[in-house]
């Protein structure tokens, strides 16, 4: 308590004491105190006598500040008046001397500042959580900028020793007569450093001040090596190359991307040792799940469980990993889209096009419908259900592949229909997150500008249909005038070497890739037209490069499936096992349900058989499900647990894919087909 009282008395005096002139209004102020603070327990002479010799202390440590600033002044004007010294140990002391300026000035700012804040604190409602929310944060900016401010005076105080080394190499120089080779070196330290400013980039300087940029505290944490002796000059090397890993607030794990010396080359360990795991225990998996008769990407799956969050939780980098996946999802539809010609596009471009907006118009339905008798938001029940009508693509050619592709003569193949469908919900998966923008304000808005937000989604769905008829005449004018050249070109300067040929084509994948992307349609997309344009140049060119790009295919779905295993959670799943059983099952027999009801009405007559191997196909739920739930949980609106379901909803259907697909395949196709469609 007395200690206590001491505080507050320092609070209240300290303040206005360092700009008092006299011993009398010092007493004034001490006295008011006191009269403020009677009855805590503390002897009021005692209180008095503290609070003067603080008043003391603190007045003749600022009138020494002042005489230091004033010395230092003087010292760095006869600095600069010195014709004896040269430019560089000029530069060198007065910037010595204008950082021990900044020191004293900060000081003395931080003794005021804390001074304030705990005077708003005591001058404060403690049962106020809301005011104290408050302080705490205005505390938090405060350290914050006082941690940036303490940051750059460190890197100051690093530049000014690189003065004084080179003050010091001057005076040596001057004293004796250089070598020829260290005349060279001199030359080559100097291009050097005229390199490293070239290079340089100041990007927390140039990005400090932009809007929405915020300051963040962070750990630092170096690599846990279990003989801390042995490694010690191993983690010294990986500090200087600032591969250690940050931490902020909120959990969120960062590596480095660029560092501020580029010329000394760098690699994430993390990401090395994340992807050889995978690879090796990826092989086991595939196995069991082979001599279990289940499809080996579920084997890829369980990899990732077991090396995931829910599991051994050996990812470190679970961000790098996704990304390289996404190459597998790429690559995957470009072998997809080689073995769909053009051909069988235009034959069932109708049914492609009519199937999934109706099962998608069908969905939103039902889940509006639910949604009201659920009493859930119209928002959050649009978003569910636009998830879970979209089907895995990767999933479907997987089980396509090698399939048949035709069952009677004039009739139309189902892996048509069914790799149309998924192509067409993949530009919905595009559309759909330009719109999520709008969706987002849509749960906020009031009724009075729900015009405005369907007007604007409208105009959405007019740059989509102006970007898709754009992307297909930029696909037709390639296969008339560009594609053959360039495949012939490719194939003359690739002949024993097929380096050219595999380079060429993966060119041209990520070419299509991207002017999809600027198009604001989705990658995907772009990946099965260039596979689809190449098949356009007959069977022996989409051989040969099948042959190609295969095995970078396989490595890369290995590792995407692998992805959708760090984001199932068993736990949850045992724990809510009934419940999401009943969801998924729902979901699935839903699908299959209005997918089947859809086909009866938009296929021909001769070709209904297929509707029941097409809505099989069709009734599971995609795993951009992940991507469109995180972020939609970020944005608010989902909940947590609403996004558990997604996921755990999810993976059970695709669990679910391969019985489905093959009880359709043993009905409908006839049996010495079947093997091949398995």
């Amino acid at each position: 308590m007395k200690a206590t009282g001491f505080i507050s008395l320092w609070t209240l005096v300290s303040l206005p004491c360092g700009q008092l002139a006299n011993p009398a209004e010092h007493e004034d102020v001490v006295k008011h105190a006191i009269k403020l603070h009677r009855g805590k327990g503390a002897v009021i002479t005692q209180r008095k006598q503290w609070v003067l010799e603080s008043c003391r202390k603190l007045s003749g440590l600022l009138r020494q500040k002042n005489v230091v600033l004033n010395k230092l002044k003087n010292a760095i004007r006869a600095v600069e008046k010195d014709a004896g010294l040269s430019d560089e140990e000029k530069l060198f002391q007065v910037h010595t001397f204008e950082i021990f300026q900044k020191e004293l000035n900060e000081s003395e700012n931080s003794v005021f500042q804390a001074i304030h804040g705990l005077q708003r604190a005591l001058q404060g409602d403690y049962k106020d959580v809301v005011n104290m929310k408050e302080s705490s944060r205005q505390r938090l900016e405060a350290l914050r900028e006082a941690a940036i401010k303490e940051e750059m005076e460190y890197i100051e105080l690093l530049a000014a020793e690189k003065h004084q080394v080179e003050a010091l190499k001057n005076m040596q120089h001057q004293n004796k007569s250089l070598s020829m080779l260290d005349e060279i070196l001199e030359d080559v330290r100097k291009a050097a450093d005229r390199l490293e400013e070239e290079i340089e980039e100041h990007a927390f300087d140039d990005n400090k001040s932009v809007r929405g940029v915020n300051f963040e505290a962070v750990l630092r944490v170096e690599e846990d090596e279990a003989n801390s002796k042995i490694n010690a000059s191993k983690r010294e090397v990986e500090d200087d190359l600032g591969l250690s890993m940050l931490i902020d607030s909120q959990n969120n794990q960062y590596i480095l991307t660029k560092p501020r010396d580029s010329t000394i080359p760098r690699a994430d360990h993390h990401f090395i040792k994340d992807i050889v795991t995978i690879g090796m225990l990826s092989l086991p998996c595939g196995w069991l799940c082979t001599t279990i008769g289940l499809p080996t990407m579920f084997g890829y799956v369980i990899c990732g469980v077991l090396l995931g969050p829910s599991g051994l939780n050996s990812i470190k980098s679970i961000v790098q990993v996704e990304t390289l996946g996404e190459f597998g999802v790429f690559f995957t539809l470009f072998l997809v889209g080689l073995e769909f010609s053009p051909e069988r596009l235009r034959k069932v471009w109708k049914i492609s096009l009519q199937g999934p907006c109706y099962m998608t118009v069908l969905m939103i339905a039902f889940g509006l419908l639910w949604g009201h008798l659920l009493q859930i938001r119209p928002t959050q029940s649009v978003f569910i259900s636009t998830c879970l009508s979209l089907s895995s693509t990767p999933l479907v050619s997987r089980f396509l592949a090698g399939s048949a592709r035709g069952d009677k003569e004039g009739d139309i193949d189902y892996s048509s229909v069914l790799l149309g469908m998924l192509v067409m919900q993949d530009v919905q998966l595009g559309l759909f997150i330009a719109v999520m923008p709008t969706l987002i304000q849509a749960g906020v808005s009031t009724y009075s500008s729900i015009f405005k937000e369907i007007l604007r989604i409208l105009i959405l769905i007019g740059q989509i249909l102006f970007s898709l008829a754009a992307v297909f005449l930029l696909c037709l004018v390639i296969k008339t005038y560009l594609i053959g050249p360039y495949y012939r070109k490719l194939h003359a300067e690739s002949k024993g070497n097929k380096e050219i040929l595999i380079l060429g084509i993966t060119a041209f994948i990520f070419l299509m890739l991207t002017i999809t992307e600027l198009l604001d349609v989705s990658m995907e997309l772009g990946c099965f037209l260039a596979g689809a344009l190449i098949s356009s140049q007959g069977h022996m060119v989409t051989e040969e490069i099948m042959s190609c790009i295969e095995p970078i295919r396989d490595f890369l779905a290995i590792i995407f499936f692998a992805s959708i295993g760090l984001h199932v959670f068993p736990t949850f799943v045992i724990y809510e096992l009934t419940v999401l059983l009943f969801l998924t099952l729902s979901v699935v027999i839903m699908k299959f349900v209005l997918a089947v009801l859809v086909l009866s009405l938009i296929l021909p007559k001769t070709s209904q058989y297929i509707k029941w191997i097409v809505s099989a196909g069709l009734a599971q739920v995609s795993e951009f499900s992940f991507v469109l739930g995180s972020r939609a949980r970020r944005a608010g609106i989902i909940s947590r647990e609403v996004y558990l379901l997604i996921l755990s909803v999810t993976t059970l259907s695709l669990l679910l894919a391969p019985a489905l697909w093959r009880a359709a395949i043993m009905k409908c196709v006839p049996r010495p087909e079947r093997r091949s469609s398995i």
